[in-house]
């Protein structure tokens, strides 16, 4: 697959894999960048900017949690806003899906005869 397809690819569905992550618990960014990078090879810097936009969407929303090694941290946990949304880009996502499988396993279609100007395509 090119790279300027995969990356495209992997661009449109982070916030599908994001909220899905988030829908079975609440997680901090470094700890959902880390699984996102282990499923889609997702760069940690990624998921910062991609955070704050779901945050100013009202898909996720944030609360502090103390550490045991460090500063409190700020965890993430998804709204029934953006619960409405996973589902919805969830039926998205299989609809896409399945078009694309059907495509892709579809036997290729027989030949049609081309005329060239002027001549007329006969079958056998």
């Amino acid at each position: 697959m090119s790279e300027a397809i995969e990356v495209q690819l992997k661009k449109g569905v982070l916030g599908l894999c994001v909220l899905a992550l988030l829908s079975r618990g609440d997680s901090y960014a470094y700890e959902i960048a880390s699984r996102m990078a282990d499923a889609v090879d997702m760069g940690e810097g990624t998921i910062y900017p991609l955070m704050r936009r779901m945050q100013s969407e009202g898909l996720v929303a944030t609360y502090l949690e103390e550490s045991p090694s460090g500063p409190p941290r700020k965890y993430y946990r998804i709204t029934e806003i953006g619960r409405d949304r996973l589902a919805a880009q969830v039926a998205e996502w299989r609809a896409f899906v399945t078009a694309v499988e059907g495509l892709i396993e579809s036997p290729a279609p027989a030949a049609t005869p081309v005329a060239q100007e002027g001549e007329q395509v006969h079958d056998a």
